[in-house]
């Protein structure tokens, strides 16, 4: 298995995965664009989900194995679902990458209209209502109290995003996208001011939520996780939270929430204001810097995969070139 050293990963499972019973069998969960995820299943069908970051040269700062680890096993026990950890191997002798190793939970993960098709239309929408209910869980956490007082700096969240991203941006960049400038322009001159701060996942959609019996059950990717301004997430949410009448394709698969029973935007807004009291006005422009830091994250996948530093998975990278461009678009129409 590309990514794995059978022999060096089976032995660090002995080691520190208590009662495994080799041989291991490794797949490739297919739909990581970031770090790789693999399902481990061992000879009495017990089964494990190992993380590593993705093949080839990447940027440093956007695969912490050790950051995504830590924030995961302070979460666990909160009213925010993970999966339990059980250690993180940075010796490269064992692996030649740094990964860790979670328990693999039961359930859908509700990353496409396929998945929401098997969720009854009274689950979509509890697992809608919920998927608010545990934002607003993580949000209300004080960092300090979980272990993660010192993940990042609280203040300036905007501010450090658009440097973090706009490096990012230049690093993977591979052709003109004037749309990608004019917004980065807009977005320093009307950044509002950050009320507050709270812990940030980054990722906040319902492709990294997984669902049983209407509730999210695991929260996955916390690789872009932060301290800071948590309106970011919910404008992220509410941009991934599409109608089918909003459906743009990219990459063939329409979004979960493009079938009926899902609660409504404004209904995911009202919620989150009930349950944090904070002020919403601003949150288009949340909803634009989020859609620009997805196209900086596009590009980044797009020339990954140009490089051959994404396995064997496959993609339509016309499509995904072109999407860059498409968010960037409705971020514009946002900040007009």
């Amino acid at each position: 298995m590309e990514g794995i050293d059978h022999d060096g990963v089976t032995q660090w499972f002995r080691d520190n995965v208590p009662n495994i019973s080799p041989p291991l069998n490794f797949e490739l969960i297919s739909g990581g664009k970031s770090n790789l995820t693999y399902q481990v299943l061992d000879d009495e069908e017990n089964t494990f989900v190992l993380r590593r970051p993705p093949l080839g040269h990447v940027l440093e700062s956007a695969h912490d194995m050790y950051r995504e680890h830590r924030i995961i096993a302070a979460l666990y026990g909160t009213d925010v679902p993970v999966a339990k950890t059980y250690g993180i191997c940075q010796d490269k002798g064992i692996n030649s990458a740094d990964f860790f190793v979670m328990d693999c939970i039961d359930g859908t993960v509700v990353h496409n209209v396929d998945a929401s098709e098997t969720i009854s239309k009274e689950n979509r929408y509890s697992f809608g209502k919920h998927t608010i209910e545990v934002l607003v869980a993580l949000h209300l956490i004080e960092p300090e109290d979980v272990g993660l007082g010192d993940l990042g700096r609280r203040e300036a969240y905007l501010d450090r995003q658009l440097k973090r991203w706009t490096g990012q941006w230049e690093a993977t960049k591979t052709h003109p996208e004037p749309g990608m400038d004019e917004l980065l322009k807009l977005l320093h001159e009307r950044k509002p001011l950050q009320i507050g701060s709270a812990i940030v996942h980054g990722d906040y959609r319902a492709g990294n939520l997984m669902h049983e019996e209407g509730k999210v059950v695991a929260v996955f990717d916390w690789e872009l996780c932060t301290l800071g301004d948590p309106l970011a997430d919910l404008g992220y949410l509410l941009n991934s939270w599409q109608t089918r009448d909003e459906i743009e394709e990219m990459s063939g698969l329409a979004p979960p929430t493009a079938v009926e029973g899902f609660p409504s935007r404004a209904e995911l807004m009202d919620w989150y204001a009930t349950g944090t009291g904070r002020d919403l006005s601003e949150i288009n422009y949340y909803r634009a810097f989020s859609h620009w830091r997805t196209g900086c994250i596009m590009q980044g996948v797009y020339k990954r995969f140009l490089e051959g530093a994404m396995g064997d998975q496959e993609i339509d990278l016309e499509a995904y070139r072109a999407g860059v461009g498409r968010v960037a678009n409705s971020a514009l129409e946002l900040m007009t």
